[in-house]
C-alpha cells in the first residue's frame, strides 16, 4: 500500500495470470457472451476464483454497443449517456488500455512514457470517481498490475513510465502548460470552467503521433459540449440507464418509475441532449421553477388544437385549465401524429371528454371550415371555436410566455416534446426542425383561458 493512498496489487491468494491462461478464459468467453444475463450470472458464479478473476479482468467481452471504442480516424471519442449505463467503467478501461499498450512498447525497446491527463469538475472528483471509484482506475487493474495514487501530488503512478495526472475544471490554469498523449475528461458538461479547462487541455494535446481523449459525461446543453461533438474527428456514442444489464434491476426500476418520460429523465436516463435556443421566450430553468405536480381544482380548461400542415404532420392537442385563483396550468399534452384528419379530431374530442372541457379552441389557417367540420363530425355537439393565426408565432406566444414568468401559468407535470418545441421558440422565430404544432396548440388554449369574458351591451334608459 503506498504512504499516501490506495494502491492497485497483485492478489495474495492468486498468482497472476500468464498469456496462456488469458487465451483461455479468453475462448471461454467467447462462449458465455452470448447468453443472457441471469444465466451468465449463474454460470460465473459457479466457476473458481481464478476463473472467476479472469473474467472480470477482460473488459472486451462485456463491453456494448456505445461502449466499444469506434473505429477511425478520430481524435475525440465522447460517450454521452445515461447514469449507470457504465461511462467510468469505459473510461477506466479505455486508459489501462492505452497503458498496456505503452508497456508493450516498451518491452520491445520503442515508445516514451506516457503522459496521461485526467480531467473532472474538481480534484475530489478526479480521486473519489476516476481513480478510487468502484469502477475507477484502482478497481480495473488486472491481477499483477501496479497504480500507486499519490494524492498529494495528483498524480497516478502505474509503474511502468506512464503516469496520469489529475486537474479540475475549477482552476484551468493547471492545464496551461502540460503536455500529454492521452486525455479522460469526466462529466465534462457539469466543468465549473468547462470552455477554459477545454481549451488549456486541447493545446496540451500534442505528445506522441496521434493523441486521443476520450470523454465521460450525462448531457447537459452547454455549448462547449455541443460544440465538440459537432467536431468532424469526434466520434460520438450514446447509451441509456437500462442498456447496462449488468446495473442492479432494482435501480433501473425504481428510476425509471420515478423519472420515465420526463426531461430529467430524458437527460440522466436516456442520455439524450436536451437542447434550448438562445434567446428563448421559454427556458428549463423557468418551466422547471413553475411546474407543479399536479393541478388544484379547475374551474375551466380548454383544449387547444393545431391540425398538421401535412398528412404525416403531427396535430398539436393540449389541454390547459383555469383554477380559482387565476393560475393556468397545462395538464395534458395528446398530440398525435400521422393521421387522417378523423383520426385526429376523435383524439382532440376525446381529450375534450377526459378533462370535461368547456370547448375546443382550433387553428383554421390549415384547412378553413374543414378543421370545423372534422371535429363537428367526431361530436356534433361539442362547442369550437376556430381562430386565425397571424404571420408570427412568436408576436402570438411572447404573452403567454410572460404569464409563464410572472407565475400566472405552470406546467402540471412533465411533457418532454412540448417543452421541447417551448424552449426552440424565440422572438426571432422557431429554432426546431419542423413546426410547433405542440406550443401552438397550447398558446390557443392558454389565450382562451386568460380572454374576458364579454360584457354585455348596457342598454340606456330613456
Amino acid at each position: 500500500m503506498s504512504r499516501e493512498g490506495p494502491t492497485a496489487r497483485p492478489s495474495d491468494d492468486y498468482p497472476p495470470l500468464d498469456s496462456e491462461a488469458r487465451n483461455e478464459a479468453k475462448a471461454a468467453l467467447l462462449t458465455l457472451a452470448g447468453l443472457p444475463p441471469e444465466t451468465l450470472r449463474r454460470v460465473i458464479a459457479g466457476l473458481p476464483p481464478p476463473a472467476v478473476r479472469a473474467i472480470v479482468e477482460e473488459w472486451w467481452w462485456g463491453a456494448r454497443g456505445g461502449q466499444q471504442e469506434p473505429a477511425g480516424d478520430w481524435r475525440i471519442w465522447a460517450i454521452v449517456a445515461g447514469r449507470g449505463f457504465g461511462k467510468t467503467r469505459v473510461g477506466a478501461e479505455w486508459i489501462w488500455a492505452r497503458v498496456r499498450e505503452a508497456a508493450a512498447a516498451g518491452a520491445k525497446g520503442s515508445g516514451d512514457p506516457l503522459r496521461i491527463a485526467l480531467v473532472g469538475g474538481s480534484l475530489d472528483e478526479v480521486a473519489r470517481v476516476m481513480v478510487e471509484g468502484e469502477s475507477g482506475l484502482l478497481a480495473t487493474a488486472r491481477t499483477g498490475e501496479r497504480a500507486d495514487w499519490q494524492p498529494s501530488k495528483h498524480r497516478l503512478d502505474f509503474g511502468n513510465g506512464a503516469i496520469a495526472f489529475a486537474y479540475s475544471a475549477e482552476r484551468p490554469s493547471m492545464l496551461r502548460g502540460p503536455q500529454h498523449h492521452y486525455a479522460w475528461c469526466d462529466e465534462l458538461a457539469k466543468w465549473p470552467r468547462a470552455k477554459a479547462s477545454w481549451d488549456n487541455l486541447m493545446l496540451g494535446m500534442r505528445l506522441g503521433t496521434a493523441p486521443r481523449t476520450i470523454v465521460t459525461t450525462t448531457p447537459r446543453p452547454i455549448p462547449l459540449l455541443k460544440s465538440l461533438m459537432a467536431l468532424p474527428r469526434c466520434a460520438v456514442t450514446r447509451g441509456r440507464t437500462s442498456d447496462n444489464p449488468f446495473s442492479a434491476e432494482d435501480f433501473r426500476d425504481a428510476v425509471i418509475g420515478m423519472y420515465g418520460g420526463t426531461r430529467l429523465g430524458q437527460q440522466e436516463l436516456d442520455g439524450e441532449l436536451v437542447e434550448e435556443a438562445d434567446g428563448a421566450l421559454w427556458t428549463r430553468e423557468l418551466l422547471d421553477g413553475g411546474r407543479v405536480a399536479a393541478p388544484p381544482p379547475l374551474v375551466r380548461v380548454v383544449i387547444g388544437v393545431d391540425p398538421p400542415t401535412s398528412p404525416n404532420g403531427t396535430c398539436g392537442i393540449v389541454a390547459c385549465g383555469l383554477a380559482a385563483d387565476g393560475i393556468a396550468y397545462v395538464v395534458g399534452d395528446h398530440s398525435v401524429g400521422g393521421m387522417r384528419p378523423e383520426g385526429w379530431a376523435a383524439r382532440a374530442v376525446a381529450a375534450f371528454e377526459a378533462w370535461d372541457a368547456s370547448r375546443i379552441v382550433a387553428e383554421k389557417n390549415q384547412g378553413g371550415d374543414m378543421v370545423e367540420s372534422v371535429l363537428r363530425a367526431a361530436d356534433s355537439g361539442i362547442p369550437v371555436k376556430l381562430v386565425h393565426a397571424g404571420p408570427s408565432k412568436s408576436a402570438r406566444a411572447e404573452p403567454i410566455a410572460l404569464r409563464f414568468e410572472t407565475g400566472r401559468a405552470r406546467l402540471a407535470g412533465s411533457f418532454p416534446a412540448l417543452e421541447d418545441e417551448l424552449t426552440r421558440l424565440t422572438c426571432a422565430g422557431y429554432e426546431g426542425g419542423g413546426s410547433p404544432d405542440r406550443a401552438d396548440a397550447m398558446v390557443w388554449a392558454m389565450k382562451a383561458l386568460f380572454e374576458k369574458p364579454r360584457a354585455e351591451p348596457r342598454i340606456r334608459r330613456l
